[in-house]
């Protein structure tokens, strides 16, 4: 007997909404990284203030992609420009639904002339995966999962980051100079304790830094070279809890809601997934709820995609996605929390607060406003901040917002029910809130 697929999950639960909405779901947790090694607080502090390292090794599942076809493949099912896509550089991969709606995003490097590996949730793999089947592409792929996921064994690669005021100082050292002068998003070979490998200039929470890359039998050796290295610049490990709240501040929204749910001709994509995939497990929770679940779709505009999104090629969803562009009626914000009515409502010291509930954010007299994605406490801010979509009218820096904190219980009871929950007072900021990752590291972005 075949596993039950996404569409049977679908069908027993009478619809999306009643398969994925899980009311105090748990957040997940980074695999066999330790999720403090000097105290979340200090982690945090670390990369705006000193240098620190992160072992992003373990989180991300990878795509590997290799064959004469890979990169026709790739150019049918996403939006990317693959114009001067060379070996080393690494792209925000935007695939869509014919809706020009957002599948998920995920980085893709170009590996090889002919290879590439997709890295981040499942979700955008398996979209690359079905159409390399469906389609005959002369391409084949490997999956290696997440360490949470994988059966046994260490990952395919490590990656380690380093980033932080003093990342390239760290860097330096470790190198006995500095590395060959690297575009943002790009890589370049290096050699470090006799291992070959990757230095990728890159950094999550919009810090100066590089994500080394490389094969999984050297990475104990690299790590520890780096390790020793910083010892002189008192290197900070990152632990799960602080790695985890970085994406917050730089404006990545990390796992929106794949738009594969509801459209009648992605029934046959729904049945070739597992129930218990990514897609049939990430849960829907907090006070933000609609029975329709396209109401958690988005755009690639509204998250800040729009760059990334080249028309010189035909893709899936790119009739839609023109049309979109003159129409994004959602931003992306930064919303400041009151500290206190976080303190009234979370306690005089919240300590640890890390949510990927839709919260929603009303406007004066009630009206909604939108819903939150991602929201943390921010030691060195001083207070909770939440990456959110709200209406343009309330995108405005400045602008004054209340976020209901609380967990609407789901089907059954009506979207708009006065439950009784705490409201918490936000401010709207920019996204990304960190000065740096909006100017200077996001200006480098937008050029990839």
């Amino acid at each position: 007997m075949n596993p039950p697929s996404l569409q049977d999950g679908i069908d027993k639960a009478g619809s999306p909404i009643g398969l994925l909405w899980k009311p105090n779901a748990r957040h997940w947790t980074v695999p066999v990284v330790e999720p403090e090694y000097v105290g979340w607080r200090e982690e945090q502090m670390a990369w705006r203030a000193s240098v620190a390292i992160s072992d992003l090794s373990h989180h991300m599942s990878d795509l590997f992609i290799e064959g004469p076809d890979a990169r026709r493949l790739l150019m049918e099912v996403s939006a990317n420009n693959y114009e001067n896509f060379v070996v080393g550089q690494a792209k925000q991969f935007v695939p869509v639904t014919q809706q020009g709606l957002l599948i998920t995003d995920g980085v893709l490097m170009r590996s090889g002339e002919e290879s590439y590996v997709l890295s981040g949730v499942p979700a955008a793999q398996n979209w690359v995966a079905y159409h390399a089947k469906k389609g005959g592409y002369d391409v084949s792929w490997s999956f290696d999962p997440d360490s949470g996921v994988r059966k046994e064994g260490g990952p395919k690669l490590f990656r380690y980051q380093i980033q932080g005021p003093q990342a390239l100082d760290l860097v330096a050292r470790a190198f006995g100079g500095p590395l060959p002068q690297t575009k943002f998003f790009h890589s370049t070979p290096v050699t470090l304790a006799g291992r070959s490998f990757r230095a990728f200039r890159h950094g999550m929470a919009g810090q100066a830094g590089y994500e080394f890359i490389g094969d999984w039998e050297d990475g104990a050796a690299v790590k520890d070279a780096l390790m020793k290295a910083g010892e002189a610049f008192g290197l900070v490990h990152v632990g799960g809890k602080a790695y985890f709240t970085n994406g917050i501040e730089s404006g990545w929204i990390p796992t929106p809601t794949p738009a594969i749910y509801s459209a009648p001709e992605l029934e046959a994509y729904r049945r070739s997934i597992s129930l218990f995939s990514f897609e049939g497990q990430k849960p829907l929770h907090g006070s933000y709820f609609s029975e329709n679940i396209e109401d958690y779709y988005t755009s690639p505009f509204e998250l800040g995609y729009g760059k990334s999104i080249a028309f010189n090629h035909d893709f899936i969803g790119r009739d839609a996605l023109e049309k979109a562009r003159e129409g994004v009626h959602r931003r992306k914000v930064t919303l400041v929390f009151d500290l206190d009515d976080v303190k009234r409502v979370m306690g005089e010291d919240p300590g640890y607060v890390l949510s990927y509930a839709r919260y929603r954010i009303e406007g004066s007299g009630g009206a909604l406003a939108g819903m939150t994605f991602y929201t943390g406490f921010i030691d060195p801010v001083g207070t909770v901040l939440a990456l959110s979509l709200v209406d343009e009218r309330y995108a405005e820096p400045g602008t004054q917002v209340e976020v209901l904190w609380g967990e609407h219980p789901g089907p059954g009871t009506p979207a708009d029910a006065d439950l009784g929950f705490p409201r918490i007072r936000a401010t709207v900021a920019p996204s990304p809130y960190n000065e740096h990752a909006r100017t200077a590291y996001r200006q480098k972005a937008d050029a990839v």
